[in-house]
């Protein structure tokens, strides 16, 4: 199996295509890139900016390049000796327009008796053999709107097919409409009425069913080829938890691929593990951003930043968002699991439908794959039993049907056990990371995906502990600082992880600007500040655009489906003070001043932290400069690949860069690390933890990979307010070594750490006598 020391994450779009992508590969050859990682390829709706939207698993996108572009990009990266990583989407298809997806387009014709009926994961008894599809609008007389247009129904500009023998000369739309293997509904009526299961809450995403043969191997046609074509290396697995069997899926593709290199984009919660048994070689890393942040937050900052923000304790907030989200947008999911109750458990149906939606919102992790993670139904068994004693009784009894391997049970998964092992995942997701990750505000760059909220920091012990285990259980795993997922970008996290240093200024900050601009919601108020704080300078546009996505995520002050104008306009009026009002603008200004050395210096020690530590890096496209993106789609935007090689090629030639503003000293750092994994991988076989001693012992961080050792600053504005160093010292390993980014000579022993951070707030040591 071939495997990457190291991968560089594109994505592919109508904008930048993979022809261009194919032209890119001589630049991230010489950044040191190993593989190159590529966004979904295969055919996706048209405009889609991300491509998780397939309309169409047998065909690499036209709009995305083409057969012809993933055969150019394969042959560039083939000739520079680069791999290629490519994400792949098998838990739901894009059926926005039905026309654009075949598969799709034949349900909605043929109904139930459809060979695609296999397919798609649909309720057909629920609503008498019709599919619900939400998109009528608010109106009384929606359906007078539709009409028979060239053999097809029309609702303004969507179109749907018609069965055979249901239209007739002089019938209305409506009346053809009530033929068809489909009902339009209004598109509030999804949450609570739908019957095909959707990718969380959106309705323009149906599930399918890779567990059935036949659609496995058909929507793995062109991945195949693919592989016996040699174009592609490795895949990275979007969301498996979706799956009905992850492990099957993952064990059916390790035969499709000839057992290559694959990726699961699965979160972990604290303490959890992988399944031992899935054919994979790890995570897609956020486990490992959430450790990385945590080492740069300072533990002195958390009581003054909890005190400052009016909200529950994060693990009992996530219950009440937990809850919301299953009694609201994923309502219709609650109900389909109700109706899968046996009738011989003698459980009403209203009360089984609510203990079921408090299991879901108890479950601590996405979900189990029994027999696999019993304990974790059985942890949320007790804590349901004890926030709802009303429903003891039903929860029990609901027990063995969640779990029939249960005191000897008979250990024959049954659909509603399958069913709610996928539902589980659908309510953390969307009720932690889509809502409570923008309410918790007390510091945000603490807000990210696969990350826990409740944990503020992590002391350098205990994270070398996790880097050693990480070396140990999953060295081929991808570790990650951003992605198209990501909340805010790495560099955004880290000047905002400054706050934790000086949390009392912070406070101070906070109460000035809701008295120069208020935003008039405590909680959310943080969240916007910080955030700003983070990326300034921004646009207008970029801030505007994020506080509007921000607050309806929040879903407190505003909501999606029923934005709140007043607050809105209020809330849009602070963001123009920060550009137009000189006392406002001018104390964010002050304040980014103030913490963004210390923020450069983070991002410099997590980015080499991340390049060298166990496991397979990745970078995300741009991120090799500061990158100060919000959440998508800001952390989409183009990347001004020109300005890059050209500073690139400057240092190759040039001086050690000033750690600055113009991000020339983290293209360094990257390239430098990215050519050291890559051309010297018998430097990376170990772990060993680097001792430091002396008064700010606490400010470093290093470890010996076996032949590099990595140092890096932490903590930096407390650092300087202390006055620098001064007795600390560090243990390095003996030898001699040369630092790969200032040019330094160091002798192994007991060393300065002044000497070694005199120029740059970090140090990679490459040992010139390593074997």
């Amino acid at each position: 199996m071939l495997t990457p020391t190291s991968t560089y994450r594109l994505q592919i779009r109508s904008e930048f295509d993979l022809h261009q992508a194919a032209a890119l590969v001589p630049y991230l050859r010489d950044l040191g890139v190993d593989w190159v990682y590529l966004s979904p390829i295969l055919t996706a709706e048209k405009g889609s900016g991300h491509g998780y939207d397939v309309t169409d698993p047998t065909t690499v996108d036209p709009d995305r390049g083409g057969p012809a572009g993933l055969a150019a990009l394969s042959e560039a990266a083939r000739s520079a000796g680069l791999g290629v990583l490519v994400d792949i989407v098998p838990n739901h298809m894009g059926i926005e327009t039905p026309a654009d997806n075949a598969w799709w387009w034949q349900l909605l014709k043929e109904g139930r008796s459809s060979r695609m009926a296999e397919a798609f994961d649909v309720d057909w008894d629920a609503n008498g053999g019709r599919i619900r599809v939400p998109v009528l609008g608010d109106g009384d007389d929606e359906l007078d709107q539709l009409t028979v247009v060239d053999g097809e129904l029309h609702y303004y500009d969507n179109r749907y097919p018609i069965a055979e023998g249901t239209a007739h000369p002089g019938d209305t739309g409506a009346e053809v409409h009530d033929r068809q293997h489909y009902e339009l509904v209004n598109w509030r009526r999804a949450d609570s009425e739908l019957n095909y299961r959707r990718f969380f809450g959106v309705n323009t995403l149906a599930g399918l069913r890779v567990e059935v043969p036949w659609v496995f191997q058909e929507s793995h046609s062109e991945v195949k080829r693919w592989f016996d074509e040699g174009l592609v290396d490795g895949l990275r697995i979007d969301h498996p938890d979706g799956l009905a069997d992850p492990k099957g899926y993952l064990d059916d593709l390790r035969s499709l691929t000839g057992g290559a290199y694959v990726l699961v984009e699965k979160i972990l919660e604290p303490g959890e593990k992988l399944p031992g048994d899935w054919a994979t070689e790890g995570t897609t890393g956020y486990d490992a951003l959430a450790d990385i942040d945590r080492l740069f937050t300072d533990p002195a900052g958390e009581h003054a930043l909890t005190a400052t923000v009016p909200v529950d304790p994060f693990h009992e907030m996530i219950h009440g968002t937990k809850r919301g989200i299953a009694d609201g947008i994923l309502r219709s999911e609650v109900l389909r699991l109700a109706r899968l109750v046996p009738s011989g458990a003698g459980l009403d149906e209203a009360a089984a439908a609510d203990a079921i939606a408090e299991l879901l919102t108890c479950f601590p992790v996405y979900r189990s794959y029994l027999p696999g993670g019993a304990e974790y139904l059985a942890e949320a068994v007790r804590d349901a039993q004890v926030r709802r004693p009303d429903l003891a009784g039903t929860i029990t009894a609901l027990h063995p049907l969640l779990n029939p391997f249960l005191d000897g049970g008979s250990g024959e998964l049954t659909e509603l056990a399958r069913r709610f092992q996928q539902t589980s995942g659908m309510v953390m997701a969307k009720g932690v990371e889509d809502t409570a990750f923008y309410r918790y505000s007390r510091l945000v760059s603490l807000n990210e995906v696969g990350a826990d909220p409740g944990i503020f920091a992590i002391d350098p012990l205990e994270l070398h502990r996790r880097l050693l285990q990480r070396e140990t259980d999953s060295p081929l795993a991808m570790t990650t600082l951003s992605t198209h997922d990501t909340k805010r970008s790495e560099d955004t996290r880290a000047r905002i992880s400054v706050i934790s240093e000086v949390a009392d200024e912070w406070t101070a900050l906070l109460a000035q600007l809701e008295d120069l601009a208020p935003i008039k919601d405590p909680t959310f108020a943080p969240l916007l500040w910080q955030s700003l704080i983070g990326a300034w300078p921004l646009s207008r546009e970029r801030a505007h655009a994020y506080a509007e996505k921000a607050s309806r995520e929040a879903d407190l002050s505003t909501h999606w489906t029923a934005p709140d104008e007043v607050f809105e306009r209020g809330m849009h009026a602070a963001v123009d003070a920060a550009f137009d009002d000189a006392a406002v603008s001018g104390a964010i200004t002050a304040f980014v001043e103030r913490i963004q050395a210390a923020g450069w210096s983070n991002s410099i020690g997590l980015k080499l932290l991340q390049l060298t530590m166990p496991g397979v890096p990745d970078v995300y496209q741009g991120t090799e400069f500061w990158d100060t993106s919000l959440v998508d789609p800001d952390n989409r935007r183009e990347v001004d690949y020109d300005a890059r090689r050209q500073v690139l090629t400057d240092l190759n030639f040039g001086a050690l860069p000033p750690v600055g503003a113009d991000a020339h000293a983290k293209l360094l750092v990257v390239s430098r690390a990215l050519k050291l994994r890559r051309d010297r991988p018998e430097l990376f076989t170990g772990y060993t933890a680097v001792a430091a001693s002396g008064e700010a012992a606490d400010h470093v961080f290093g470890f010996d990979r076996g032949g590099v050792v990595t140092l890096v600053t932490r903590l930096p504005f407390g650092l300087a307010q202390r006055g620098g160093w001064g007795d600390t010292t560090l243990e390095i390993p003996a030898g001699s070594y040369t630092c790969a980014l200032t040019g330094t000579a160091v002798t192994g022993g007991t060393v300065r750490a002044a000497g070694i951070f005199s120029t740059f707030p970090a140090a990679l040591l490459v040992q010139e006598d390593a074997a």
